[in-house]
Formats: C-alpha cells, sequence, structure tokens
C-alpha cells in the first residue's frame, strides 16, 4: 500500500522520546505546581486545610513520579506497549492536582 503522503518518512524513533519527554514535562510542572501547593501549610496561621492540601499535592506529586518512572522502561522497546491502565491513571492524577491546585488558589 503506498504511503497516503507523499514525502513523509517513518520516524520510529522519535515517538518514543516524545512520549518520554512529554512525561518529564508533566512530571516538573506537577513538583512546580506541589511546591506551591505546600507554600501556604507553612504560613503562621495555617490550619488543617492547608496541611490537606499540602498532603494531596505531595501524594498526587509522588504517584505521577512513580507511574512514570514505572512506564519509563517500556518505552525504550523498539515498538512500545500501550498501556491504557497507566496513561488513564496519570491522566487522572493530573486533572486532580489541577483541581486541588485551583483550591489552593482560593483559600
Amino acid at each position: 500500500m503506498p504511503d497516503p503522503t507523499p514525502g513523509a518518512t517513518a520516524d520510529p524513533g522519535a515517538a518514543p522520546q516524545r512520549t518520554r519527554l512529554a512525561w518529564r514535562r508533566t512530571g516538573l510542572s506537577a513538583a512546580a505546581v506541589t511546591l506551591l501547593s505546600v507554600r501556604p501549610a507553612f504560613t503562621p496561621g495555617a490550619g488543617p486545610p492547608e496541611w490537606l492540601g499540602a498532603a494531596g499535592a505531595m501524594i498526587c506529586w509522588a504517584a505521577l513520579v512513580g507511574i512514570a518512572l514505572h512506564r519509563a522502561p517500556g518505552l525504550r522497546a523498539p515498538v512500545p506497549a500501550v498501556v491504557p491502565r497507566s496513561i488513564r491513571a496519570y491522566a487522572l492524577i493530573t486533572v486532580a492536582l489541577a483541581a486541588l491546585a485551583g483550591w489552593v488558589v482560593m483559600l
């Protein structure tokens, strides 16, 4: 079957690399959000809401890093396996962290 896009070349090596970089970028932005979410817990008048927000942010960030570290070796394979569970979990945790950050902004 002919290639539908003339001049296009297969790029099997760059797709996993782009995926790894995207996961790394998400982890770094999650680290920044976590640090900003933890900051109110260290103010003089901090109470349980601030502490719970900080704990939630740290748990979300740790889960993101854990999933990314678990997934990284699979991306080095010649044909990376699709793991919908880890991708779905990563997306849900990212959304939860964003919602938590929005709640911290409203404090």
